[in-house]
């Protein structure tokens, strides 16, 4: 009967959300006629009846049904009443009217493209959430709110309308010369204040290279192991992806490896991530040789720059490009806090107008009240102090789990070593190759230390295994506490 099978159909959709009744009315209906419950021609009881039968008011009956007539599902006949369409399609027969939950679920997923696929299952975002010891995750917690609320607030008081619309330039001037000087202070970047893009962070400066610099199916060299955030990006853009070795000396590409000539080169050469592996003076050079030989473009991510412990800052490898071939992007959220979403790319300045370009027509660029406060944060020496504050709880808590691990480490080729421990927000306990790591993260999550195992980082590569422990987002009294209990469930795994 029509109203039993209207009352089970708003039944379910009532515990889908707070659907208002003319609109759960409305998609039953419509249901019904999809379904061929209600077949072409077939004449609907009156609003009355309707009414009566599913207990609701007469003005709820006739809203469903005059949306339903206004999108053509129904046609009325004076004298006669309302009738389903003609045009509504039946259900096919043979076939079931509505695919069940889990058939749907096969239906869409088969409807993603191949790099869909790729997108949805590869490094998912959901294995990434913060916690203690999870790798790349700064704490904001000491962020300065109610400075960067008076920052913000009066900005938004002061802004003129050009300040509310999209911004063609690059980002806002000011914010522009900040970073410009920073990066040519602190990082020896040679660049002007114009060749300086603001971004929404390093994943659309990636995406940004990737669209301007290569056609699809270019190849591109990334690390192995490999950041996951620069992996998604160059899938996303249709690369293909060609996994070069890292070893303690950063990225070292073989004979094989040139076989395969890059169009782009993503290196993180500050503090490669996930080894924390330093690229060096000689293999600096090398790549930029290299990059030549192959009039490749080399993709600079100085992640982790600001956080260095012993010994002196490492320079950019922009500062050693005498090619205008490579292209420098950083962000503040691993100094501020990640959703501010404000990072820059350093272009070379022949691509700086062709850039500026691109990013307005594909981005539509805009927050230029975030822009302007961060600027002015900067500016009066904030950024500074955060950054100060900063390095030394990081470095404390850095000492801290280097201690609680100290008892695991061994000499030798083979035995537990740390990598990665002179910068940044995270170090790399290696492991002897047969150790299991994703088994060991495993159980250390069974005690809710989300730590991640070094070989999910590998694109290719099997001879790897360890643990890549962030310390950033640990407080110093979870890192005295559960450090150790990372170090005995290595030495029971070892």
């Amino acid at each position: 009967m029509l109203s039993e099978f209207l009352l089970a159909e708003m039944g379910r959709l009532g515990t889908q959300g707070a659907l208002p009744l003319h609109r759960q009315l409305y998609e039953a209906l419509r249901r019904a006629m999809l379904d061929g419950k209600l077949g072409a021609g077939e004449r609907l009881p009156s609003s009355r009846d309707l009414a009566e039968d599913l207990n609701l008011s007469r003005n709820t009956v006739v809203a469903a049904i005059n949306q339903l007539s206004v999108e053509g599902y129904l046609a009325s006949r004076v004298g006669s009443g309302t009738y389903v369409n003609d045009s509504v399609p039946r259900a096919a027969p043979g076939r079931p009217a509505r695919a069940s939950a889990g058939q749907a679920a096969t239906l869409q997923a088969s409807r993603l493209s191949v790099r869909g696929q790729a997108l949805a299952h590869t490094y998912c975002a959901t294995e990434l959430e913060v916690q203690p010891f999870t790798p790349g995750i700064a704490d904001f917690s000491a962020f300065p709110v109610t400075l960067w609320q008076r920052l913000q607030n009066k900005h938004w008081r002061m802004t003129y309308p050009d300040m509310l619309d999209y911004n063609d330039s690059g980002g806002y001037a000011p914010l522009r010369r900040a970073v410009a000087d920073y990066l040519r202070v602190f990082r020896s970047v040679h660049l002007e204040a114009d060749q300086v893009v603001i971004t929404t962070g390093t994943q659309q400066s990636l995406e940004l290279c990737a669209r301007l610099l290569a056609d699809h199916g270019d190849t591109v060299w990334v690390e192995d192991p490999a950041y996951w955030g620069a992996v998604k990006a160059f899938m996303a853009t249709g690369l293909a992806l060609h996994p070069v070795a890292v070893d303690e000396q950063g990225i070292n590409p073989s004979s094989a490896d040139h076989a395969k000539p890059p169009r782009l080169i993503y290196v993180t050469p500050s503090h490669q991530y996930p080894t924390g592996a330093v690229m060096s003076l000689p293999r600096r050079h090398q790549l930029l040789a290299t990059a030549r030989a192959h009039d490749a473009w080399v993709l600079e991510d100085d992640y982790d720059s600001e956080y260095r412990f012993s010994g002196p800052p490492i320079s950019s490898l922009e500062g050693l490009d005498t090619d205008g071939r490579v292209f420098y992007m950083g962000t503040f959220s691993k100094v501020l806090y990640p959703g501010l979403k404000i990072g820059y790319l350093v272009v070379p300045k022949p691509l700086v107008a062709a850039f500026k370009q691109a990013h307005y027509d594909l981005n539509r660029p805009g927050q230029m009240p975030v822009q302007a406060a961060l600027a002015e944060f900067i500016e009066m020496g904030h950024f500074a102090s955060a950054l100060r504050r900063a390095r030394q709880n990081y470095g404390e808590r850095r000492q801290c789990l280097l201690e609680a691990l100290k008892p695991v480490l061994r000499d030798g080729p083979e035995g537990p070593s740390i990598s990665g421990a002179e910068q940044g927000l995270h170090l790399c306990l290696r492991l002897p190759p047969e150790v299991d790591d994703r088994a060991l993260a495993q159980r250390l999550a069974q005690q809710g230390l989300t730590v991640r195992p070094l070989s999910a980082y590998c694109l290719a590569r099997s001879d790897l295994s360890g643990l890549v422990i962030g310390y950033g987002y640990a407080p110093l009294a979870d890192i005295e506490r559960c450090g150790p209990l990372i170090a005995a469930a290595v030495r029971q795994t070892l």
